[in-house]
């Protein structure tokens, strides 16, 4: 899994970029298909605002968070993203589980 982190109107520290990659080894303890993850952290006035796209098999996730600090937004963002790849994998956990019907045979 590749991340990438991106800055609009911020320069990313390496502080910032540490953050983020910790943060988002919850996510893979969680969903461990992740394919490529693209954060954007902006700063718009006195909000400062973190975004995420996931793309893992077969579907892409996005998620956002304004907040008054950097780091608490991102926070939201991955409280966020976690909460909807948790949602996708029990989708997924059960659809390809599932029981097929019950026939019946006549001898």
């Amino acid at each position: 899994m590749q991340i990438d982190v991106t800055g609009q109107n911020i320069e990313i520290t390496d502080s910032l970029r540490d953050y983020v990659h910790n943060k988002f080894d919850r996510i893979v303890r969680h969903f461990d298909h992740l394919i490529d993850v693209h954060v954007v952290l902006d700063v718009e006035k006195q909000l400062q605002h973190a975004e995420a796209t996931i793309m893992t098999r077969g579907k892409q996730v996005f998620a956002d968070a304004k907040e008054h600090d950097m780091y608490a937004a991102i926070d939201s963002m991955i409280d966020k993203l976690d909460r909807q790849l948790i949602k996708y994998k029990e989708r997924m956990k059960d659809h390809h589980h599932e029981v097929p019907h019950k026939t019946m045979h006549i001898n």
